[in-house]
């Protein structure tokens, strides 16, 4: 069950930072009603356990409106009022510049705005806080059930708001309109005059066309087709027979058929015939 429990905060936190741009470390505006419960159930040391769900460092915040009803309303809470207001003391204090003190729940919508500009995590108990926090898009919530730490998941408004948002990046602004239409009518005139130009050329260059052809002048250099040669004769050389062992046998036989066929003429011109002794 907690592996489920951090894998959703960590998927919560996700979402807030790639749709609205938080950024570590995290901002936490804490809640008098959150202090004194945080103090109550001994869930100390704060920013750790804070820091535990939302999976990475974070920075409390208060508002001296909130630390001034503590002081006021502080007696009611019991034994515990002066560990409450200690602790909320030691809170970084948020900028709500506001003269008159006013309830801490005005004060903390008031510094959280129409956008939460500042990319505060808002820590209550109160539910009615909650839901109204839940309505402005980009704020997350924090509270506590006995000593656990929850994150509230995002609201149907806060994810419409993102939904909303991703299609208008999708279409141009009047502006970027504007722009694109001047760029468009000015890249359309260049190519308007250019053809003018063009236009008022082409009379002239038909006319010297003309003249040069009056006169046998050719525009353009013509070369004759090269004709097609014979075949290299040293690629054209018979095959070379190969020599076996056979071939000089066979060639003697040849030569010694071919004289056989050849009559010897003798000739008998100054040769003295022999005679016998008596």
């Amino acid at each position: 069950m907690r592996v489920k429990k951090q894998k959703r905060h960590r998927k919560i936190v996700r979402f807030y930072t790639a749709c609205y741009g938080f950024r570590q470390p995290y901002k936490v505006l804490c809640d008098v009603t959150f202090v004194h419960h945080l103090v109550t159930n001994r869930i100390t040391p704060a920013d750790k356990a804070l820091s535990n769900i939302l999976g990475a460092p974070v920075t409390l915040f208060t508002t001296k409106c909130a630390v001034a009803e503590l002081k006021m309303h502080g007696p009611s809470l019991g034994p515990s009022h002066s560990e409450s207001l200690e602790a909320a003391n030691s809170l970084v204090t948020a900028r709500c510049d506001h003269e008159d003190t006013m309830s801490a729940d005005d004060c903390i919508m008031d510094v959280i705005g129409k956008n939460n500009s500042e990319h505060f995590f808002v820590a209550t108990q109160q539910a009615d806080l909650r839901k109204r926090i839940l309505k402005i898009p980009g704020v997350p919530v924090v509270y506590a059930l006995r000593t656990a730490l929850l994150l509230e998941a995002p609201s149907d408004t806060q994810r419409q708001f993102v939904k909303t948002s991703e299609e208008q990046r999708l279409h141009m602004t009047d502006l970027e309109y504007k722009m694109l239409e001047k760029t468009v009518r000015g890249t359309k005139n260049m190519f308007d005059v250019g053809s003018g130009d063009q236009f008022l050329e082409v009379p002239a260059v038909e006319k010297r066309r003309a003249t040069r052809k009056e006169l046998g002048v050719k525009d353009e250099v013509l070369f004759k087709r090269k004709k097609a040669k014979g075949p290299n004769p040293l690629s054209c050389k018979p095959k070379k027979t190969s020599k076996g062992p056979d071939s000089g046998k066979e060639r003697n036989n040849e030569d010694a058929s071919v004289r056989s066929r050849k009559k010897r003429k003798r000739s008998r011109k100054g040769k003295n015939p022999v005679k016998a002794d008596g």
